[in-house]
């Protein structure tokens, strides 16, 4: 990430990014009220708000962090965990990203689609295995890229299949035989998983690894194509080239002993 002399970017509309190359696209830039969003474009947790944001029709101020060099605006606003994606609506933070769409759902309840179920029973569901999803695949495949070994990096692709094996499962029962985990659009626990797949399939260009096989999870595997073809994702999430790039940086960075291919 380049940072200026503030080590920050604030990004007010989409040509601006595309100069910068950034990120791809996006609809939701300038500020609708009072509203801004602290991230990293290769975060998948900044693009799980995002997509969320973008789904409920949400204008607001992007303004890019350097994870390197922690914003004073990032500090005050998550003095906790110092973490991206921060949500300052109306002057007040709201931290941890499947909190903020949760929020964001309840707060622009008028606007845009529905993202959690209505069902109490299918929303408790759903937030189980998106906690599910953040506990055991990002974990999993971020562990895969830090690998010293191959060794190391085998046992780490092995617990991420393992966590798709049940996570198939999963779609079974949430989508009923629909297109998305939600049904007959993305919902929830879409948001979740996918927007994991950048990274997914920039771990696959640089270890091999490949998590949605049709061969052991074809209900996802499937999926992932339909998620990728929404118009939401191809506004929001970013290439897997820029996860690659970002990566091989973090690598450099901390010395890492990784071979990538």
């Amino acid at each position: 990430m380049r940072g200026n002399s503030c080590r920050q970017q604030q990004v007010r509309n989409t040509t601006s990014l595309r100069e910068q190359g950034i990120e791809r696209g996006g609809k939701t830039m300038s500020g609708e009220g009072d509203i801004k969003l602290l991230g990293m474009v290769v975060s998948p947790f900044v693009v799980r708000v995002r997509m969320a944001l973008h789904m409920k029709g949400v204008s607001y101020e992007y303004i890019e962090q350097d994870l390197f060099n922690k914003s004073e605006i990032l500090l005050r606003s998550n003095p906790v965990n110092k973490k991206v994606p921060v949500l300052i609506h109306g002057g007040k933070p709201i931290s941890e990203s499947l909190v903020i769409v949760q929020y964001a759902d309840e707060v622009w309840s008028g606007k845009g689609a529905s993202i959690l179920p209505a069902d109490p029973h299918e929303r408790a569901v759903a937030r189980f295995w998106a906690a599910y999803v953040d506990d055991k695949l990002f974990p999993a495949y971020i562990g895969i890229m830090k690998a010293a070994t191959e060794e190391a990096r085998a046992e780490k692709a092995k617990e991420a299949l393992v966590g798709l094996a049940s996570l198939e499962e999963a779609f079974t029962q949430s989508s009923k035989g629909k297109p998305f985990f939600a049904g007959d659009s993305v919902g929830y626990l879409d948001l979740a998983v996918g927007c994991n797949l950048f990274w997914l399939e920039a771990i696959r260009k640089m270890f091999g690894v490949t998590f949605f096989d049709v061969g052991k999870t074809p209900l996802l595997a499937a999926w992932a194509e339909r998620f990728a073809g929404t118009e939401m994702a191809r506004e929001v999430v970013p290439d897997a080239d820029s996860a690659v790039v970002f990566a091989k940086k973090l690598q450099a960075r901390f010395g890492s002993n990784t071979s990538a291919k």
